[in-house]
């Protein structure tokens, strides 16, 4: 197929979209990628088993001197189960050690303790597992949930034409044959932060600091199986830019542990995601070509923006080379590379991008008011944007339909336009990301979907039961209204029976975390009481007026200050 310089992101002309027996729309290599991730429990070598398909990771099991070793537990204990019983088809030895590559595939453990809970069980990973679970569950909880909804596809229904196909690092982000999913995460008590050599289960593992698309990334090489097991190759083109939001992913700190990984000459490489990959030369060639992908996307973005190239102009410039599309490992049925430059360049050098037109951009609504009135009216722009559909202009068709959608007298029908080259975008893109982001966004343009409840922070009595006092109090700050503290100062000191006590202090229209000492204000109860405030079981003056919450100091300024935060049960 001839490829124009433009970038391809999705096909303009949907010449290769398909539709599948379930009714499912889409891009005929975004549905052949199911086929790569179809459920299969590999026996790499003997005494190393990888399963494939059971979620969005895979679970791998080496049967070791003392018993066997997990390596990634998946997203529930109900998914790590599954694994269990697939191993179980092969060995009835005991699960003796657990092992976490990364941080995101840890919910599982549990599961290992479900035959012996007295068994000792030695687990592993890196010193940053533990924090890095918190972080992206506190103050950046909502955008962070609102993002894995709409890139890995949670809403969208199992079949139709917006049916889920697959997620491209797995089949689905949590497998629906799972009723519930409960959470097992158990904390890593054997700890590293650097390169060194760990002894488990009679086994000598090489661990080497890895980071890819979490900083606490890590491989493991098993020298005397000639098996290395990594977060660093996956079975598409490495996703620098997360379209749910990620931290910046650089490129050449990867580099340097694909680089690691190469140089082990090993003959067994098992994935976090993706099938096994077995014979030395196989590795060599296809993870050599992986790791140029990623430097071609970082040397050409620097090379363009050397030259003063902006975001935009990089993003239509820059693809990779047609021999890239020879294998499933250098493929964009993830994310794409017109995506992955640009975060390159913010990464580098920050969001502003030389373009003038970006240096003090009009707000959305006002900026799209005048864009429609400038073009001759409503009327016009969704004449306009209904003929770049029909032919197949779709990008012109996204830009226009975004002016009608956020202008200040959008109404359905615009919306509908704008959903409907979302559908056609989303079918005719390789990208599993693309394709679940447009639909899930096209959903709830057109009244499918309502997305707006990942919008605040849902906080759940259980998270603020379980955390430290520190925690249930700081997160706080991210949910205070300025308009509401102007004027305020007040230096709150929580105590919470059981826990060490914690601190505000409101201020300057910030909320600055304390010990609690030095405050003049006394909040005393306990950290269920709390938790029913914060969820709206109860409100603060119901506790008060029970005496189940109690207040020192000026109450007044107390009950003030606590309703600047986004949250009901403060307020009232």
């Amino acid at each position: 197929m001839t490829k124009s310089k433009r970038a391809r992101s999705f096909e303009p002309d949907g010449q290769n979209t398909i539709t599948l027996p379930s009714g499912q729309v889409t891009h005929r290599d975004h549905a052949e990628q199911s086929a790569r991730l179809v459920r299969n429990f590999y026996e790499v070598r003997q005494g190393v088993w990888c399963l494939v398909g059971n979620g969005l990771s895979n679970q791998t099991f080496i049967d070791a001197p003392d018993g066997i070793i997990a390596i990634d537990t998946g997203e529930s204990n109900e998914e790590m189960r599954a694994a269990i019983a697939e191993l179980r088809t092969k060995t009835s030895r005991p699960i003796v050690a657990v092992l976490y590559t990364h941080f995101h595939y840890v919910s599982g453990t549990q599961a290992v303790l479900d035959d012996d809970l007295t068994r000792a069980v030695q687990i592993w990973g890196h010193e940053k597992i533990a924090y890095n679970r918190v972080r992206a569950t506190a103050e950046i909880a909502p955008a962070y949930g609102r993002g894995l909804v709409e890139q890995f596809a949670i809403t969208l229904p199992q079949d139709g034409p917006d049916g889920i196909v697959n997620v491209g690092l797995g089949r689905f982000y949590r497998n629906p044959e799972h009723a519930t999913q409960t959470n097992g995460f158990i904390e890593p008590k054997n700890t590293f932060n650097s390169q060194c050599t760990i002894q488990v289960a009679g086994l000598s593992i090489d661990v080497n600091p890895a980071p890819s698309d979490a900083d606490d990334s890590v491989t493991f090489w098993f020298g005397s199986l000639g098996c290395a097991v990594n977060n660093l190759v996956w079975p598409v083109l490495f996703n620098i830019f997360a379209i749910r939001g990620e931290e910046y992913r650089d490129p050449r700190i990867m580099l340097n542990g694909v680089d690691h990984l190469l140089s082990l000459n090993a003959e067994h490489l098992i994935g976090a995601h993706g099938m096994p990959i077995s014979g030395a030369d196989e590795i060599l060639n296809r993870v050599t070509k992986y790791r140029d992908s990623i430097q071609f996307l970082w040397d050409q973005t620097v090379r363009l923006t050397n030259r003063g190239y902006t975001s935009t102009e990089l993003a239509h410039e820059i693809r990779l080379p047609d021999f890239y599309d020879d294998d499933n490992l250098t493929s964009e049925f993830y994310g794409v590379s017109e995506h992955h430059v640009r975060q390159i360049r913010n990464g580098l050098f920050g969001w502003f991008d030389g373009d003038p037109a970006n240096l003090f951009p009009l707000p959305r609504e006002e900026h799209a008011n005048r864009m429609i009135a400038g073009f001759g009216g409503r009327e016009t722009v969704r004449n306009i944007a209904r003929e770049a559909i029909r032919n197949n202009d779709l990008r012109w068709a996204c830009e226009l339909g975004s002016w009608l959608s956020y202008s200040s007298d959008s109404d359905i029908s615009d919306r509908e336009l704008l959903a409907s080259t979302l559908r056609l975008i989303a079918q005719r893109t390789t990208a599993a990301n693309i394709r679940n982001w447009c639909l899930t966004r096209a959903r709830h343009l057109d009244g499918t979907l309502d997305l707006s409840r990942f919008n605040t922070h849902r906080l759940t009595r259980r998270q603020i039961v379980s955390a430290t006092a520190e925690r249930s109090v700081h997160t706080l700050r991210v949910m205070l209204d300025p308009e509401r503290a102007i004027g305020l100062d007040a230096n709150i000191c929580f105590n919470f029976t059981g826990h060490d006590k914690t601190g505000l202090h409101i201020r300057n229209c910030i909320a600055k975390q304390t010990d609690g000492r030095d405050a003049n204000i006394q909040v005393s109860s306990t950290i269920e009481i709390w938790a029913d405030i914060l969820t709206g079981v109860t409100s603060l003056s119901d506790a008060i007026n029970l005496g189940t919450l109690k207040i020192e100091g000026n109450i007044a300024t107390a009950k003030d200050a606590l309703a600047v935060f986004d949250i009901d049960g403060l307020r009232s």
